[in-house]
Formats: C-alpha cells, structure tokens, sequence
C-alpha cells in the first residue's frame, strides 16, 4: 500500500507524558516514517495546546479540537440517546468534518483509531485497511469499577460496560485488526465478544525509551537525597481511579507498617492532577504529595523502592516499565505485573495481599544490594525486550506497509 494514514486519537500524542499517550506518540512517530499522516485528537490542557506546533511537525495536516464538554452534559447525552458516555463525550462536529473532508480530498488507503472512543468516526462505508488499536479492554475496566461501588455509581459503570461491550465488538466485526497492549488483553476482549464473531485480533505492546530512562543520565532528586529514608515512590496521573486507589493503599496500609521498622520511611506521589483526598495527605505521617513534576526520572533515581500496589490495572503499566528503566527495584502487585514478563524475585517483585507486600518491601529495604541487583536485571530486562523499535516492529505490516522481500537473483 502506497496511500496516506488517518490517525484517530483521543487525546493529542504530544507530550508523552502519561500512558495513553506515551503509547500514541510513539505509534504516530512509527506510522509517519511510514506515510504522510493526518491526524485528529482532542486537547483538554494548556500544556497539550502549547504542542500543537510539534504535532503539525508530523503531520500532513491536522484538526485538534479542545475537549471543553462538561461530564454531566455529555452524560445527559448519552443517556438520552442510549450511548456510553465515553462515545458522547470524544463527539465533535470539527473532527467529524476533518476526517470526511480528508477521505473526500487525499489518497488516505489506511485508518488508524487509537482508543475505542474515537472509532465513531470511521464511515460507515470505509473499504479501506482499518487498524483500531484499543490499547486496553475499556468495558472490563468499568465492569471492575462498578464491583467496587454501589448505588447510581455502580448502576452508571455497569451501563457503561454494557454499552463499551456493544462498541468494542462492533469495532472489532469491522477492523482488519484489532489492537490491544498485551496478549492477556487480548485474550480478555476475545473472551467478552458475542459466541460465533469473527475478528482479528492482535497484540501490540507498550515499549518504553530507555536513553530518556537511563539511571546514568538522572541525579538523584535533592530533597529525596538530603533525607533520611528510606523512600518508596509512586508515579502516575493521580487523577485516575486505579492509581488514586493504589496512593491511598500504600498511604494508609503498607507504609505505616513500614515506618514501625523504618521510622524515616517516606512515600512520594508524583504526577499531576492529584485528588483532594490524596493531598491531604501531604507531609502528614511520611507522605508527599508532589503533583506534576517536570520529571520523574530524579524521583525514580532516588527510590529506594518503586511501588505500584494496583487492584485494577489494564494493559501493561508504562510506570512499571520506567521504573524497571531505571534499574529500580519495583514491588508491585499481579494485576500491575500483567504482560511485562520478566521473573518474580528477578526483574521486579510481586506480592497481592497488604501483608504480603510489607514483608516484601521490608526484605527488600533491609537487603540494598539484593534490591540494586534486582534493579540491574530489570533494565537488561527492557534493553532486551521492551524497547519501542523491538515492540513496534509488527506496525509496518499491521498498517499494509511491510517491506517486501525481493527475490534473490544469482549471477549469470
């Protein structure tokens, strides 16, 4: 295939600084050294506008549109026309106008849809190659959600499962391939479609730039330096359930029995948006709460020990592999651990229950150099296996662009 590629994306690529997005970037990267590409997303921050410059960089053209509908209005929406929220609220009549004026006008053979979100965009009558990369399994997401509630909130994420299941399947009876990040998602979102459905569906996984997390270009941050520990360090955008759940696990479960051993022990939450609830907590009984940073690589370089105690967790988690980047020894749970590979006791450590995960962190605090070889093997671990060029190597022919391979001609 020799045409131009339509990337659909929920939230603009640029910058790479959250997981959903860390996956896009690099994919949009991969597909442009492809193919001229035109590109829709949504912006909803000052930080994503200030990028649009470096996504018109990449881009043939491009339509970013800022994402400023309100939650309850997209709610009403949905529940008016019998749609899951997460359709009404990506519904924009300028993307909708971009993507029919670029099928209309350029010679797009192939549609990439990163997000479940965003596939409502795709024409009914689309005959070319159509990619839909869902990342991870969005309806089991809310399923989980609505186990945990109770009331209007648990009735709301029930629906939103029901309705997701609906569009994730319509999506996958039409794509030539569906993505997901791991093989166990994968499998999970085969297991959810209808008996008898025919799609093709795919693993792509999450790498991650191990030049940008290289334990030998970070210092170590220095606060975290200049105080006693030891330091237990949590990343992620702290807006969102499942990492605001795991925050206030270690917060309130696993760290106050660590500081009966270690009476310094410190927790650190860093990235942005974190919750009221998660702010109250800073510098009260060894947290901190530190909110967006400009990088985490000098808290990593200064942790004693990386922590991502999540109950629930979908497709493979960029945090554990920053953390295992930076040759950090991670202490996580079996839901985090989910499709990395790697060995428990040599790439990262992993334990479920709250008591399970203090004996662990303890065992690993009370022996450095156990923790540093631990450390050590985690980073080989993703030179070897997870970088983004050894993990995109699949895209070319995902998109109809692999190399074709000539015959060998002997000499006459």
């Amino acid at each position: 295939m020799s045409g131009e590629i339509l990337f659909l994306a929920h939230r603009i690529p640029f910058p790479p600084d959250r997981g959903d997005k860390i996956r896009s970037h690099h994919i949009l990267k991969a597909l442009a050294e492809l193919a001229p590409v035109h590109i829709a997303c949504f912006t909803e921050t000052a930080a994503d506008r200030a990028q649009v410059s470096e996504l018109a960089s990449l881009a043939a053209s491009h339509s970013t549109v800022r994402r400023s509908k309100p939650l309850p209005l997209a709610g009403m929406q949905a529940l008016a026309c019998g749609e899951p929220v997460s359709l009404t609220a990506f519904r924009h009549r300028s993307i909708a106008r971009f993507v029919a004026r670029t099928l209309r006008e350029r010679p797009v053979d192939t549609i990439y849809v990163f997000s479940g979100q965003m596939g409502q965009y795709v024409p009914a009558r689309w005959d070319g190659r159509l990619v839909v990369d869902l990342g991870d399994v969005d309806s089991a997401k809310f399923e989980s959600y609505a186990a945990e509630n109770s009331g209007v909130k648990r009735w709301l994420f029930a629906r939103e499962d029901r309705l997701m299941r609906v569009e994730e399947e319509r999506l996958a009876r039409i794509a030539d391939r569906t993505l997901l990040v791991s093989e166990a998602e994968a499998a999970l979102l085969a297991s959810r479609l209808s008996p008898g459905t025919s799609a093709r569906i795919a693993a792509l996984g999450n790498g991650i730039d191990i030049t940008t997390f290289d334990p030998a270009h970070a210092e170590r941050h220095p606060q975290l330096a200049a105080t006693p520990g030891p330091h237990l360090v949590f990343t992620g955008q702290m807006d969102y359930p499942p990492n605001i759940a795991a925050a206030l696990r270690v917060a309130r479960k696993i760290l106050p029995q660590i500081r009966k051993v270690h009476l310094a022990a410190q927790f650190h939450v860093v990235g942005r948006a974190p919750t009221a609830e998660l702010r109250a907590l800073d510098g009260k009984d060894g947290v901190r709460v530190w909110g967006e940073v400009p990088a985490v690589q000098p808290f990593l370089a200064a942790a004693d020990l990386v922590v991502a105690p999540l109950t629930v967790a979908r497709g493979i988690q960029n945090k554990v592999l920053e953390a295992m980047a930076m040759a950090r020894p991670v202490l996580l749970t079996p839901d985090a651990a989910t499709g990395i590979g790697g060995e428990d006791g040599v790439q990262f450590a992993v334990e479920d229950s709250d008591y399970a995960l203090v004996a662990r962190a303890l065992s690993l605090l009370e022996d450095p150099a156990a923790a540093d070889t631990m450390g050590v093997a985690a980073r080989r671990f993703v030179i070897d296996n997870l970088s983004w060029p050894a993990t995109l190597a699949p895209l070319p022919a995902l998109v109809g662009r692999a190399p074709k391979t000539e015959g060998r001609r002997d000499a006459a």
